[in-house]
């Protein structure tokens, strides 16, 4: 029996006035179309109006930092969602991405001070990775969405208060 989500969406804060980018790795799209279709209800259903969602598909996992770092500097959104999919082959390469990934989204985050959120499958076999977009083990998805929201919230508390840092005189 498929589970929609292992988060409860009615404890995530309300998203509206917030602005996010949605970046999906066309790569394993089965998948990460699943996962994006999962951000969105999540989004819409906290108050998201469509214009303050800017959309952006990549070929691969492998160009999601880039496109972060892009849509950052251009859209200035209050946080990026990174969508992607991937699953261990016969050498390797998903250790070299997946880790090349982390890394970027990491430090895209820390370099431009906002929230980049790792929604990327990193899978044994499409059978867990169908697990993880809207099976047996929810829709990360959702997961990447309500952690997006959460950190966007966040970030925009902390920047109210910077004001009261310090000392006083």
């Amino acid at each position: 029996m498929a589970k929609k989500s292992l988060i409860n969406i009615k404890d995530i804060p309300l998203a509206k006035g917030l602005r996010f980018a949605v970046i999906k790795s066309e790569w394993n799209e089965d998948i990460t179309k699943k996962l994006k279709d999962g951000c969105m209800v999540v989004l819409r259903e906290k108050g998201v109006s469509e214009d303050e969602i800017y959309e952006i598909d990549v070929p691969g996992t492998f160009e999601l930092p880039m496109a972060a770092n892009m849509v950052i500097k251009q859209k200035s959104p209050d946080a990026v969602i990174c969508l992607g999919c991937v699953i261990k082959g016969q050498t390797r390469h998903d250790e070299y991405i997946s880790q090349a990934v982390s890394k970027g989204l990491m430090d895209v985050a820390i370099e431009n001070n906002t929230p980049v959120i790792f929604g990327v499958l990193t899978t044994e076999n499409m059978q867990q990775a169908l697990d993880r977009a809207g099976g047996d083990h929810g829709n990360k998805g959702i997961e990447a969405a309500s952690t997006a929201i959460i950190m966007a919230r966040l970030f925009e508390t902390y920047k109210k208060s910077q004001s009261n840092i310090g000392f006083r005189h």
